[in-house]
């Protein structure tokens, strides 16, 4: 089972497989401060105390890694539910476990293709102390280990759960709140966009993904930031379900190839739903194929021809007397429909239009139309994924509340 706190994040894996030797190349400086005040208190935690020392160490290893959150107010936090973790395991009779925090170290080394040795030189090189990063790595195992033990029976779905997360049996089903960023390429671009893509892909913030999706994306959402609307799970390709699960709130997926395109997905949230969400065996739709690609007269004609049609059936009459290969009509199963037309469907209802798409290298716009969805009683998603993706949910909502309850009894102040 996937932990739902790993302190192996894929942010941190990323930095280490990529910018690693950039980092070292990089002069992070701060203000001098004395020996006084570098170990002085900066914020009360009940008992426990959390140092300037603390503080700027655990800001320089977050932006070093560039792990989400480290502005200061955002690491004072951080580090202030650290203290109230501390508590709550020493109140438990729980003790950081030597041996799993030296292979958390190692791994988190081995991400980077690095020895541990390796890494932690690198950390110093930025000035990253190495206990800063045991101490990380340390709480993060010890908490979701005593959140694990203390809720796990209680997070784990049953059956009938797992069934309404699929959409079966009439009842809930699994949904996600996505952002995307879809890049057109031809082959002359591919490198280009290829590199972009590996770069935009390292974001760990809503903000920044939404800015890079209005400078790059040639998707209809880019002047939404990227933002989709709640999409049930069943409703995306089946070969990406597995990889959307894997996203925690504020990641971003890898690279995604496409036809003509680089995709990029940032998951927002995921939620279970109040009422049935279907699988379908066949999906029906229609793609009208324009000439001129993304141009303006593509557009514009693809615009007039949103005007002319209401049903698929419609599309017949605009392609008479026009080659065969102007126009598709395909049933297939979500398995068997290409990810990028798989892709559009899933925001679209029965007859609505999409026209993100191209093909022939950008010098053809398809207007896509969703025709009709059958119904089905299987799902895409393995139950073990749709499971563990629940399961860790419930784990955070559990880790979450705790840490709130801790705070609201805490006599926190600052120094």
């Amino acid at each position: 089972m996937q932990n739902f706190l790993n302190p192996l994040t894929r942010t941190a894996a990323r930095w280490m497989r990529r910018t690693l030797p950039l980092a070292l190349a990089v002069t992070l400086s701060t203000a001098p401060l004395s020996a006084q005040s570098l170990f002085s208190p900066a914020i009360r935690v009940n008992s426990d105390i959390v140092t300037r020392y603390e503080i700027a160490q655990r800001q320089l290893f977050f932006e070093t890694l560039r792990i989400p959150g480290s502005s200061e107010q955002d690491v004072r936090n951080s580090l202030i539910d650290d203290k109230l973790r501390l508590q709550a395991l020493r109140e438990a009779g729980i003790d950081y476990p030597p041996e799993g925090v030296q292979q958390g170290i190692d791994e988190f080394a081995s991400r980077g293709r690095l020895t541990t040795e390796e890494f932690l030189q690198a950390l110093a090189e930025v000035g990253v102390d190495a206990e800063t990063l045991r101490d990380f790595v340390a709480m993060q195992i010890a908490w979701r280990d005593y959140i694990s033990t203390r809720y796990l029976a209680q997070a784990r779905p049953n059956p009938d759960e797992i069934d309404r997360a699929m959409g079966l049996g009439g009842g809930g089903g699994l949904q996600v709140l996505l952002s995307e960023l879809i890049v057109p390429v031809t082959p002359q671009t591919l490198d280009q966009v290829d590199s972009i893509t590996r770069e935009l892909s390292q974001l760990n913030s809503f903000g920044a993904f939404e800015a890079a999706a209005a400078q790059y994306s040639a998707a209809e959402t880019a002047s939404q930031g990227g933002r989709l609307p709640w999409i049930p799970l069943a409703d995306l390709p089946p070969a990406l379900q597995p990889e959307i699960l894997s996203l925690k709130p504020g990641e971003v997926s890898d690279p995604i190839t496409l036809p003509n395109a680089i995709a990029l997905f940032q998951m927002r949230d995921v939620r279970e739903a109040a009422t049935g969400t279907p699988t379908y065996s066949k999906i029906d739709y229609a793609a009208y194929y324009i000439a001129g690609g993304r141009s303006a007269e593509g557009l514009s004609a693809a615009a007039e021809l949103r005007n002319r049609v209401d049903v698929c059936d419609d599309l017949y009459g605009v392609a008479k007397d026009q080659p065969e290969q102007v126009l598709d009509r395909v049933s297939a199963a979500p398995g068997e429909i290409p990810n990028d037309i798989a892709l559009e469907l899933a925001k679209l209802d029965n007859n609505e239009v999409s026209t993100a798409l191209t093909r022939n290298n950008g010098q053809t716009l398809v207007f896509l139309m969703l025709c009709n969805r059958t119904r089905d009683l299987g799902g895409d998603a393995s139950r073990e994924e749709v499971a563990n993706a629940l399961t860790q949910q419930r784990l955070q909502a559990f880790a979450d509340s705790l840490i709130a309850q801790l705070r609201a009894d805490a006599v926190i102040v600052d120094e």
